[in-house]
């Protein structure tokens, strides 16, 4: 689950049929596999969403463990 998503988007009081109906998904459940980790989203959706809920992209998809531990092994 993409935890960091899932909390900003509440956050801002924003439902998962608002975000799906913003993405052009016929239905909630279109974003609510994105949120749930069951599809990955293009980088354009990935880009949309994080203009939706105002956050970096980077912070709202990535696992900052992931680029860490990247940093140490390169």
């Amino acid at each position: 689950m993409l935890r960091k998503l899932r909390d900003t988007r509440l956050a801002q009081g924003k439902t998962q049929t608002y975000m799906a109906k913003q993405l052009g998904y016929r239905y909630a459940s279109g974003y609510a596999n994105i949120e749930m980790g069951r599809t990955k989203p293009s980088l354009e959706k990935a880009q949309q969403i994080s203009e939706l809920l105002d956050g970096d992209v980077n912070e709202l998809f990535f696992d900052e463990k992931l680029h860490e531990k990247s940093k140490t092994t390169a």
